[in-house]
């Protein structure tokens, strides 16, 4: 295999502090990963103290020299510490569910690499830079969604995300399912021989919610902006005020992303003649009157959940955690994941709002206000127009409405009541993701339905810039004449709003 080219773009990883930002444009440019000289420096003095202290003390560690969990005061004796090490991958790649989507698997493996190289793991130098080769060579160790607790790290899926270090478990390579052993055999690399603490530094840690957490994030932002635009092509389609957004009213209640929401819908709608006519109706329904203080509710939750994933990621997770120039190792609870937990359900219920509101707008676009036909079609009786998208809509609302029943007030003692109060992070990691995925979906039926009722309204138009995005959707969906089949038109909006490049609308 070639080594990697001194063309590639080159991502240094350092102790410097992560931002979403950066971690956007590494993915964007695929950039490669390296190991910057002061992390190398941190990881070999902190194996060195390690190796040194075991060497030269009895002191029980645990899960360096103990057993794990509940067999923590089970002394291994210092030639089986190895094998310790490799027994605690296998028996804890306990995996079930779906496999775990490569772009978010990736992401572990950044993360996994970026909290060793802090130097207070413990770890092998080879082992991490095993770990990037994979990362930079795309081999994807194949994890799965069940199987963490979310407290004592995410044991299970990390043990999957490490077995390829060993030669067990299987990957992807070049969108191909392979054992690793094969995948090593084809790159000319040989198992890592585990030391003392490796295993545990590897699987006890929260990169499995975190990398979650991070995709999250990513889309979240993605699909606020949209409901945003979309909001406002669906004020125009409906005729409706611009009065709700007035400055001087969020100015009384400055909500931070209630004002970022006025705001913005000023600056869609400014110029639109649609907005600027005079309008019959004293207020407009909630769902489009309050659109600053939902929408903007939701953007001050998910700044919150943006903190909180930022901090962890940026952080040290596994156990017990080494301090070399104090001559310390410590046990405690890092991996414990009830910041994430909590965030999670949070982030969930925020963006569920987004869909709900959502939908309600999509109800009236169609109830035959404003001037606008039942169901926006010409014809309604023989053709039911886009009755049915609404339907659609208002199934995946109620799902994401039981899917925002929280999972971190649930916990189950394991491991014999050693971990006697769990975060259920992982769980609310795995269904805020459908939460946002189902929140795409409600959108693009949103935008199906607002594109279509703004063409009653021709010749008139609304702004520019909302223009120009409903042009481009109508050269992937036109609009709707006659009764067809609409899950094409749904499928084909979820696809504009992934490839419409957002990034040069205020």
């Amino acid at each position: 295999m070639a080594l990697l080219s001194v063309q590639d773009k080159l991502h240094y990883i350092n102790p410097e502090l992560l931002t979403r930002d950066l971690i956007e444009k590494m993915i964007d440019q695929q950039a490669k990963l390296i190991l910057s000289d002061d992390s190398i420096e941190k990881i070999t003095h902190c194996r060195a103290y390690l190796d040194d202290k075991l060497l030269h003390s009895d002191t029980l560690f645990y899960g360096i020299n103990t057993g794990f969990g509940y067999l923590q005061n089970v002394q291994i004796d210092k030639e089986q510490i190895a094998h310790l090490q490799y027994n605690l991958l296998q028996s804890h790649a306990c995996g079930l569910g779906e496999e775990v989507p490569a772009s978010i698997v990736k992401l572990m493996l950044f993360l996994k690499i970026q909290s060793l190289a802090y130097g207070h793991s413990g770890v092998q130098l080879q082992t991490v830079q095993r770990l990037i080769d994979f990362y930079n060579y795309d081999i994807l160790p194949v994890v799965y969604t069940q199987g963490s607790l979310g407290a004592s790290g995410d044991l299970s899926p990390l043990s999957h995300l490490s077995l390829p270090l060993i030669g067990l478990g299987e990957v992807y390579f070049q969108r191909k399912k392979y054992s690793s052993q094969d995948v090593l055999t084809k790159f000319g690399w040989t198992p890592i021989e585990l030391s003392s603490k490796e295993g545990i530094a590897l699987i006890n840690g929260t990169q499995f919610m975190s990398a979650y957490g991070l995709h999250c994030l990513m889309q979240a932002a993605r699909l606020i902006k949209w409901a945003d635009v979309i909001s406002a092509i669906s004020v125009d389609a409906f005729d409706g005020s611009a009065e709700p957004f007035h400055e001087r009213i969020h100015s009384v209640r400055p909500h931070k992303g209630q004002i970022q929401t006025a705001t913005r819908l000023r600056n869609l709608l400014k110029h639109s003649p649609i907005c600027n006519l005079p309008k019959k109706q004293v207020q407009d329904p909630y769902s489009f009157r309050c659109i600053p203080q939902v929408h903007g509710a939701s953007k001050d939750a998910f700044a919150h959940v943006n903190d909180i994933i930022l901090q962890e990621i940026n952080s040290v997770t596994d156990n017990p955690n080494i301090f070399p120039d104090d001559d310390l190792i410590l046990s405690g609870g890092n991996f414990h994941g009830q910041p994430l937990a909590l965030g999670f359900d949070y982030l969930c219920m925020a963006m569920a709002e987004l869909g709900n509101i959502s939908e309600r707008r999509t109800y009236q676009l169609l109830s035959g206000q404003r001037g606008l036909p039942l169901f926006l079609v010409k014809n309604p009786g023989l053709h039911s127009g886009l009755m049915i998208p609404q339907y659609t809509a208002a199934g995946i609302v109620s799902e994401n409405k039981q899917l925002c029943t929280p999972s971190s007030v649930d916990s189950i003692t394991s491991s014999n009541g050693q971990e006697d109060h769990v975060s259920m992070g992982a769980n609310g990691a795995t269904k805020c993701l459908r939460v946002i995925n189902n929140l795409e979906k409600v959108l693009a039926i949103e935008l199906l339905t607002a594109t279509q009722a703004l063409e009653f309204r021709r010749p008139l138009q609304t702004s520019a810039v909302l223009e120009d995005i409903v042009g481009k959707f109508r050269q992937l969906v036109p609009f709707n004449e006659t009764d067809r089949v609409l899950s094409t038109d749904m499928h084909r909006a979820i696809e504009f709003l992934r490839a419409y490049p957002l990034s040069a609308i205020d």
